[in-house]
């Protein structure tokens, strides 16, 4: 039996399985110390050989995106599973209890780096829900100490914003280009790069407070204003990886977005994707009198 023990954003999960095939590099710079006090571990998968998904599974929400989808169902009142196709074709499916603590991974041949790592992302993220902690579909770059987060529907322009300031302001570094991770710890919130990335091989294990997180939006001229409450909750909202239609992890999800609210400025950008509009973004966001 092989065991791999990792931490990400502070908290330890491990992965016990068979043999090696399911391990992905991505996930290398985030591998910890064996953790021999089980109840220091956020959750644990066990990979296993692979079984058909049980005809009881009774689907009740999906997710499509880029190609691939996620299927969410239920196999009992107190089990979960989860099914990722890879276009038509089944990657491999999660089964899970309603506290997602363990969990049992089965990967069809060849998938083996899609189900792992959807299935560490979904676990990750459902079991963090109640700790102030958030998974978010954003894009992240550091500059002079701080972690400034870029948000918008599909499309918008996340990642080619970041390329603007990682080309013309010295010293920005990309942290995350897909899926980092917001805590709040001791009253600081802070943005941690996750072995999630997208399309961008960036995997680097770092964390830094947040300076600012900017709304963006594709318009014909740049222009930032100061996001209200009601706006920067809305903007969360869509941002924030989770089971909504669970209540506990809904409600955990809500504080955390409250709390976030009153701690980090929120901006929106209407913006082209030139070198004006990450200049001026940077020019208001990076003014550390704008702090709550």
């Amino acid at each position: 039996m092989i065991c791999r023990y990792y931490q990400v954003a502070g908290f330890n999960f491990s992965v016990h399985a068979h043999d090696d095939s399911w391990e992905c590099l991505n996930f290398a710079p985030y591998e910890a110390f064996v953790v021999d006090d089980s109840q220091d571990e956020l959750f644990h998968i066990a990979i296993e050989k692979w079984q058909n998904i049980p005809k009881e599974f009774t689907e009740i929400y999906r997710q499509s995106e880029g190609g691939g989808k996620i299927i969410y169902g239920s196999l009992s009142h107190v089990s979960v599973a989860f099914v990722f196709y890879s276009g038509h074709s089944i990657a491999g499916w999660l089964k899970t209890t309603d506290q997602f603590r363990d969990a049992c991974l089965f990967i069809a041949e060849g998938y083996e780096k899609l189900a792992f790592d959807n299935a560490a992302m979904i676990m990750f993220s459902l079991a963090t829900a109640r700790q102030k902690t958030a998974l978010f579909h954003a894009s992240v770059v550091s500059r002079d100490g701080f972690g400034y987060l870029f948000l918008g529907k599909s499309g918008t322009g996340k990642s080619t914003h970041s390329r603007l300031w990682l080309k013309h302001l010295d010293g920005t570094e990309l942290v995350n280009d897909d899926n980092p991770v917001v805590r709040i710890v001791d009253d600081e919130v802070r943005v941690y790069g996750t072995p999630w990335s997208g399309k961008t091989p960036c995997y680097r294990n770092v964390s830094y407070p947040i300076g600012g997180i900017v709304l963006l939006s594709q318009a014909s001229i740049n222009q930032i204003k100061r996001m209200n409450n009601i706006q920067a909750y809305a903007s969360l909202m869509i941002s924030i990886s989770g089971m909504r239609w669970n209540r506990q992890l809904a409600d955990g999800l809500d504080e955390t977005e409250k709390l976030l609210i009153s701690k980090v400025p929120m901006w929106h950008l209407e913006c082209l994707p030139d070198a004006d509009a990450a200049m001026l973004c940077a020019s208001i966001v990076e003014k550390r009198d704008c702090q709550k």
